[in-house]
């Protein structure tokens, strides 16, 4: 047999695609599956087409059933085409649903859960040999995800999970629901993990849980979240720390003294609001009210002056009057937040207030929702302006801007988390990488981004001062075993392998703490 023979028998790996809705939970877990796929053999598909399609679902908006059934309608025809093709359904509305979906989509393979990801490669390879669909859905968490293998979009930055699950009872969410009683990891473990990502590169970490500042509720300490936070604070080599989402019943004195006397905890604070009005906080089952709110951000700034403070507002949920919005309004007013993620109410099926009386008409919700965004945008751009001709340091990432190629700039995120576009000119070889740290003067603000551009005419670039990382390094690293990999697989019928394409955005948020 000549060697070119050899070569074209060789079978190639079956390629996947991942499409994720919903939270930062969800990309988390999609992560996880990536992971275990490529464990098993898998290989990401280079392009549309792939062998396996795992739709990674969120439950909380209202027709994320009708979206989910319209994207498998697409995949008919393909899988049709294409014998031997899988879908698998995963996530929160496969939690919800389970059977519902095969019944619905007969052409389905595998319907799995939040608590059982990990036997994700077991179903599809017991749904192809059985030749029938595979539905198992764990009532209860089998394996923290974060012990799973994974594969990450980012070389320089991850996501950390302390905890899953939530012990809330919101009338608006039915994550608790699907994800089950708040579950802790060990602090020994969660470190381990940060100091073996930051070992392979990774320098800035998010530590991700439904409700994360809760963390210690199962093992009975209070404080064990801000003891986290400055544990953090003594691994070397991690830049940066951020956290996502607390809430504010749980957000305490300790948590912020942490943030500010730990460097590496950045000045940044995502703290949901849902509402301005006491009323309708209470028939939230919000376990706050609109003062305790204001002090936790009067407090926060009196320990950080330049914390940026984002938040969740919901609007038009059942019962809200024209005065409870007004309340919001001022609320809005008063914090100053840097952006916010505006909702509007819709139901969710299976949560309390599907069902409760006096739910606002959408003319109403929609004419409040434009009045809401444009005061927050408004203070949003008068917050950012306060920052032109000031210095902030930007770590360089990998798709943040969708037009620097064309506008010879790069992105990235200050410390505080805004996103910033850096004119860093033509010369490629002195460009930043991304993952790189450098320091930049912001010349023009806008509601929803920095721009620094140049503030010397005879240089292209507005980077005064480049710090090259182990975080770039990671991501060079991977650039270069990407192109070696493509290289290596030309005639062997083989997909290519590059930079994965960016998670859809998380604007479906189940954020809602």
């Amino acid at each position: 047999m000549s060697v070119d023979s050899q070569l074209t028998a060789v079978p190639s790996p079956r390629t996947y695609q991942i499409r994720t809705y919903g939270c930062q939970m969800n990309v988390h877990d999609s992560e996880r599956l990536a992971g275990l796929l490529e464990d098993a053999g898998y290989r990401q598909a280079a392009g549309d087409e792939a062998d396996v399609v795992v739709f990674n679902t969120c439950a909380v908006r209202e027709n994320a059933d009708n979206r989910l059934y319209g994207n498998l309608g697409h995949l008919l025809p393909v899988k049709q085409s294409r014998p031997g093709m899988q879908i698998a359904v995963g996530g929160c509305l496969a939690q919800k649903d389970r059977g519902l979906i095969t019944e619905k989509a007969p052409w389905v393979d595998v319907v799995f859960g939040t608590h059982n990801i990990g036997q994700l490669p077991r179903l599809l390879e017991r749904a192809r040999v059985e030749s029938e669909a595979q539905v198992e859905i764990a009532e209860s968490l089998e394996r923290f995800p974060s012990t799973l293998p994974t594969r990450r979009d980012s070389a320089y930055s991850a996501w950390v999970s302390i905890s899953v699950g939530c012990n809330n009872t919101c009338t608006f969410c039915i994550v608790p629901a699907l994800r089950g009683k708040e579950t802790d990891r060990r602090p020994g473990d969660i470190l381990a993990e940060i100091r073996m990502l930051v070992d392979q590169g990774v320098q800035e970490i998010t530590l991700l849980g439904q409700n994360v500042n809760a963390y210690g509720v199962e093992f009975r300490d209070r404080e064990a979240f801000s003891k986290l936070l400055r544990a953090c604070g003594e691994i070397d080599g991690l830049e940066r720390v951020r956290f996502t989402s607390p809430h504010p019943r749980d957000f305490t004195s300790d948590v912020i003294a942490a943030m500010a006397e730990t460097p590496n905890v950045m000045p940044q604070l995502h703290m949901p609001l849902q509402s301005g009005s006491d009323a309708i906080l209470k028939s939230m089952r919000r376990s706050y009210r609109s003062d305790r709110y204001l002090k936790i951000i009067d407090d926060v700034r009196a320990a950080m002056p330049d914390a940026a403070i984002t938040t969740d507002i919901i609007v038009g949920f059942p019962g809200e009057t024209e005065q409870d919005f007004a309340d919001t309004l001022e609320v809005v007013r008063q914090s100053r937040f840097a952006s916010a993620f505006t909702f509007q109410y819709s139901i969710r099926p299976g949560t309390p207030a599907a069902t409760m009386p006096d739910q606002v008409p959408q003319p109403v919700v929609q004419e409040r929702y434009e009045r809401l965004v444009e005061l927050v945008n408004d203070i949003s751009w008068q917050e950012n302006r306060k920052l032109e001709g000031q210095r902030v340091e930007v770590m360089f990432a990998d798709g943040e801007g969708r037009k620097d190629a064309a506008t010879h700039r790069m992105s990235g995120r200050a410390q505080d988390n805004r996103l910033v576009h850096v004119a860093v000119g033509e010369d490629t070889a002195s460009r930043p990488r991304p993952g790189d740290l450098g320091e930049v003067v912001i010349t023009r603000a806008a509601p929803h981004h920095l721009t620094a551009d140049p503030i010397d005419d005879g240089t292209d670039t507005a980077v005064i001062g480049l710090r090259r990382t182990r975080g770039g390094d990671a991501w060079q690293a991977r650039q270069e075993s990407a192109e070696q990999d493509q290289r290596n697989t030309v005639g062997l019928g083989m997909p290519t392998l590059g930079v994965p394409a960016p998670l859809p955005p998380t604007q479906d948020s189940c954020q809602v703490r």
